[in-house]
This record gives C-alpha cells, sequence and structure tokens, in this order.
C-alpha cells in the first residue's frame, strides 16, 4: 500500500537509503566471512551491484503511491507510468541479481575443478565445459523470461496474446529458416560439450594451427594460439571437420626430436647420456622415453629419434628444446666426428690418395 502524501517523500528515501545501507552491511558481512568460505566471495564479487540495484528498486517500489505527486488526473498518470516503468525496472534488476547468484555458485565449482590434476585433469575439464555451457543456457533462458515478464505486464500486450499465438506456427516457421545458422552452432555447442569431443584447455592443432581452447560458447570458439593470438571458429567447424585433439585421452603428451648424424655415432653413449639427462629435467614426467635408430637417409646420414613423455604440451614443447639443445651440445663436444657430413668420392680417393695431397 503505497503512501498518498506528497509530504511522505523523505520516508521514502529513508526507505532506499536504509535498504542500501542494509545491502552495505551484508556485503561488509560475507567479504569477511569470505576469506573462509569461498562461496561467500564470489556472492560479493557478482552480487554487490546487482543486490544494491534490487534493493533500492524494490524500496521505492514499495513505498511509492499514486498520490505522492498530487491529485489530479495528469499527476496520477504520471504517477501510473512512474509505477509501471518501476516493475520492468524491478524484473530486469531481479533478473541480474539471479543470473549473477547462478554465476557465483557455479564459480565455487570451477575453482575447485581448476586445481584438479593428474589423471583426473580430463574429467574436470569437461565438466568444466559443461558447466560454463550450460550456465550461459540458463542465463539465456532467464533473460527470455524476463522480457517475456516486461510485455505482458503492458495490458496491451496481454490483449494481442491470443492472436500472436494463432500466427505463432507460421512465425516460427520463418525464424527457424532466417535463425538456422545459429541454432546449428548452438546446437553443436551442446553436441561438443556433452559428447566430450572438446573440453577448455584442450591442446587442438585447427587449420595448421596448434593452440589451446580458451573459450568455449554456444556460437564459437576461441582457440588461444602458442604466440598468443586468438582464432575464433564457429562452434559448427568442430562438428563438420577434422582437427587434432592432443589431450582427447589425457592430458600427457609425447615430444619427439630428430637428429642426423654421421654413422659413426655411438647410439649407446648417446642414450645413455640422454636417460642421465631427463632425471635431471623437472619437465619429464619420469614414466616413457627411448632413443632409436629410426631411419638410414639418402644423403648418407643416420637419423635418431628421442621420444619422452611429459606431464602436458607446454612442458612438452619446453622438454623437446631442452633435449634438442642437449643432443646438439653433446655429440658436438664427445664425439665431433659424428656430426653431419656429406662424403664425396674423387678419382684419386678411389686409387687411394689422399684428396688432402699437394700437388705441384
Amino acid at each position: 500500500m503505497g503512501v498518498q502524501s506528497p509530504a511522505d517523500w523523505p520516508i521514502l528515501v529513508i526507505a532506499v537509503i536504509g535498504s542500501i545501507l542494509l545491502v552495505e552491511l551484508g556485503r561488509r558481512v560475507l567479504n569477511r566471512v569470505g576469506r573462509k568460505w569461498a562461496l561467500a566471495q564470489h556472492l560479493v564479487e557478482h552480487c554487490t551491484w546487482p543486490a544494491f540495484t534490487v534493493a533500492a528498486v524494490v524500496a521505492f517500489n514499495l513505498v511509492f503511491g499514486p498520490g505522492m505527486l498530487g491529485d489530479s488526473a495528469s499527476e496520477r498518470g504520471l504517477a501510473g507510468s512512474i509505477e509501471r516503468v518501476l516493475g520492468l525496472v524491478t524484473i530486469g534488476a531481479v533478473t541480474w541479481l539471479i543470473i549473477q547468484a547462478t554465476y557465483a555458485l557455479t564459480d565455487v565449482v570451477l575453482d575447485r575443478l581448476v586445481l584438479v590434476e593428474g589423471e583426473r585433469n580430463r574429467r574436470a575439464r569437461r565438466i568444466m565445459t559443461q558447466i560454463a555451457l550450460v550456465r550461459r543456457i540458463a542465463a539465456a533462458v532467464i533473460i527470455v523470461v524476463a522480457l517475456g515478464a516486461m510485455l505482458f505486464s503492458f495490458p496491451q500486450v496481454r490483449a494481442l496474446g491470443a492472436g500472436l499465438l494463432a500466427s505463432a506456427g507460421i512465425a516460427g516457421a520463418v525464424v527457424g529458416i532466417a535463425a538456422q545458422p545459429t541454432i546449428g552452432n548452438v546446437l553443436a555447442g551442446l553436441q561438443l560439450a556433452f559428447s566430450d569431443a572438446l573440453r577448455l584447455d584442450d591442446v587442438v592443432v585447427v587449420e595448421e594451427e596448434w593452440g589451446r581452447i580458451e573459450e568455449l560458447t554456444l556460437t564459437y570458439v576461441v582457440l588461444r594460439l602458442w604466440d598468443e593470438r586468438r582464432l575464433v571458429l564457429p562452434v559448427s567447424y568442430f562438428t563438420q571437420n577434422p582437427f587434432e585433439n592432443w589431450t582427447r585421452h589425457g592430458s600427457r603428451v609425447l615430444a619427439v626430436v630428430y637428429l642426423r648424424v654421421d654413422w659413426s655415432v655411438p647410439v649407446p653413449k648417446v642414450r645413455e647420456a640422454l636417460y642421465e639427462f631427463l632425471q635431471g629435467n623437472p619437465l619429464w614426467d619420469q614414466k616413457d622415453w627411448t632413443l632409436q635408430v629410426t631411419d638410414v637417409l639418402a644423403n648418407g646420414l643416420v637419423e635418431l629419434r628421442a621420444l619422452m613423455s611429459a606431464a602436458d604440451s607446454p612442458s612438452s614443447w619446453d622438454l623437446k628444446c631442452d633435449v634438442r639443445e642437449f643432443l646438439v651440445n653433446y655429440v658436438r663436444d664427445n664425439y665431433p666426428d659424428a656430426l653431419p657430413r656429406f662424403r664425396v668420392e674423387t678419382p684419386e680417393t678411389r686409387v687411394g690418395l689422399s684428396w688432402t695431397r699437394d700437388r705441384e
């Protein structure tokens, strides 16, 4: 029941200020509790401004009455318009608060999943991807419901409801045809998230570009490339085109380094040195490693392949660089005769003469 006298404006101001102070008190309490309670911290981060807005608007809406602007027809008409606007703002503010509270609740779960490492990391990233998409869908649904509530708060819109429902079939078909690409992307996003084909932080190779999945929405995917560039692709791309996923079944990655050297290289010695180096390198996960002669090249060199495992793709890249540098230095410093060289046969060498003999 609204206040009916213009003299009651101070009561309205006091009510608004009091509601804001009440929210501020709650914020301070949650801020103090948030040092030990993660949910309180996220509520403060997400819900402070929405809560201030809801408190002020609701207090204003409860106290404001049609007679506060006067008793004339025009003043009452203006007051009615203000009440209608306040109703719309209230719906919008409450919707904002609900969405932000939903994000605060899910952030608590996401924070815990980020800390998961090892073999459980793949499952944690799958859940993170699904939560991120589901809360976007929930936010979109809440916004649509709020817009519907705003529209149906107008008597004219309610009167047109029957006519709109009668033409809903034709309108739905037209909208469906026009929005077919968007709807396809949304369905593709849901398919990727719940089929576990793609997850946040997955390492993928797309269009010959290597990077990590930084953001996965209902309509597009953001790939953070190794050089910090961003490649943005529609979600439907990943359902219609092949791509490499290096962390599909786990975050471990095998690193491979090739070395082309002369036949005189002592492979067992190089293998022992590599193993000793890996034991002292923190990037190696202490699991897989090997050094093999994998090919004899047409140019007279032999190909050595060093293979070792790492916990994830960034560690794999750094480990490959470290191993490559170590092998180059080791062969150069200890077995210089095994460095890559090309042999040329001349008439002199064919008959046993040295090609370095001085000619007079």
